[in-house]
């Protein structure tokens, strides 16, 4: 995959966005049937052994260094194993809207984790958009209609630990020493939290089952999730954060909880209240402007008439 290619970075971006924003409600599906770390376990073990047979048929040498695999054991416990798997388990308490719109605060715990590990200023605008943003989060948790249902409490909070795992991985991907193929660096970090996420439905004690004793939905589901929510998305997510910076990537963000709301709305019947749409305007409006290049024309006409008052004195 050429590097920084303007067409595989459309491409790409669309995966991100559009694809990665109906796996809610995908694992929404799946997990009314499935025990999540089941479920999860199956989709990225699978996803991780098909692009090994694809990359081994068209040619592309699996072999990577002691240190690369390891980063991609962080990378793919970070992104999948708890980033994700998590997910699927808090999505038997949430909405499958609701979880996407959480999870879209992620511009935010990037920007302030930039500030925190890599000392990077934080500009006015983007001050302004973590204020949005945290008082986005504050509106759509605090709504009676979502923390009255069953654990939905324990379910938010899982999320949010969902989310800075993603976040902090966003980091560290970016900078790791991981397989120079995008594509076998997807399928390393995919089949070590396919792994991971075995061993921890073993630990849980969950019930396995033949994906045959299913039903078509479940099937159908998994099926879309293992090929275009895993391979496709998983891997232009990676390609992404090799060519584009992280606060980019992170801007998946605003068009996943639109597309997860939607199809929730549309297939599950789930509830889009008055307060949830504001706070989606009020979040996602913060996250334009944590990545947002421009100034506030406040602050910069004030600093442009105190430098020139500067130089007069």
């Amino acid at each position: 995959m050429s590097s920084k290619n303007p067409l595989f970075i459309v491409l790409a971006f669309f995966s991100i966005y559009v694809i990665w924003g109906s796996t809610y409600l995908l694992n929404k599906i799946a997990v009314t049937e499935l025990p999540p770390f089941m479920l999860a376990a199956i989709r990225f073990a699978t996803a991780g052994l098909l692009i090994f047979g694809i990359s081994r048929a068209m040619g592309k040498s699996l072999r990577i260094t002691r240190a690369q695999f390891f980063n991609t054991a962080i990378a793919g416990f970070l992104f999948l194993a708890f980033g994700n798997g998590v997910v699927v388990w808090a999505l038997r308490f949430v909405d499958s809207g609701f979880a996407a719109l959480v999870i879209s605060a992620q511009p935010l715990v990037v920007l302030i984790f930039m500030r925190i590990f890599e000392g990077k200023k934080i500009l006015p605008m983007s001050m302004l958009g973590v204020a949005l943003g945290l008082s986005g989060i504050y509106l759509l948790v605090s709504q009676k209609e979502v923390t009255s249902q069953e654990n939905s409490i324990l379910g938010i909070v899982m999320i949010f630990c969902c989310l800075l795992s993603w976040s902090y991985g966003s980091l560290f991907v970016g900078k790791a020493n991981l397989p120079s193929n995008h594509f076998v660096n997807t399928g390393y970090q995919m089949f070590c939290a396919g792994i991971i996420l075995a061993l921890s439905s073993l630990a849980f004690n969950e019930s396995w089952s033949s994906p045959f004793s299913w039903s078509s939905q479940v099937q159908y589901s998994m099926l879309l999730l293992i090929i275009f929510g895993s391979i496709v998305a998983f891997t232009a997510f990676n390609y992404l954060l090799k060519v584009i910076s992280p606060e980019k990537v992170a801007t998946s963000t605003y068009v996943n909880p639109v597309i997860a709301m939607i199809l929730g709305w549309y297939f599950l019947d789930e509830q889009i209240t008055s307060q949830s749409a504001i706070a989606a305007a009020v979040l996602l409006t913060g996250v334009y402007f944590i990545n947002t290049k421009k100034k506030l024309v406040v602050l910069s006409r004030f600093t442009s008439k105190a430098s020139t008052f500067l130089k007069k004195n």
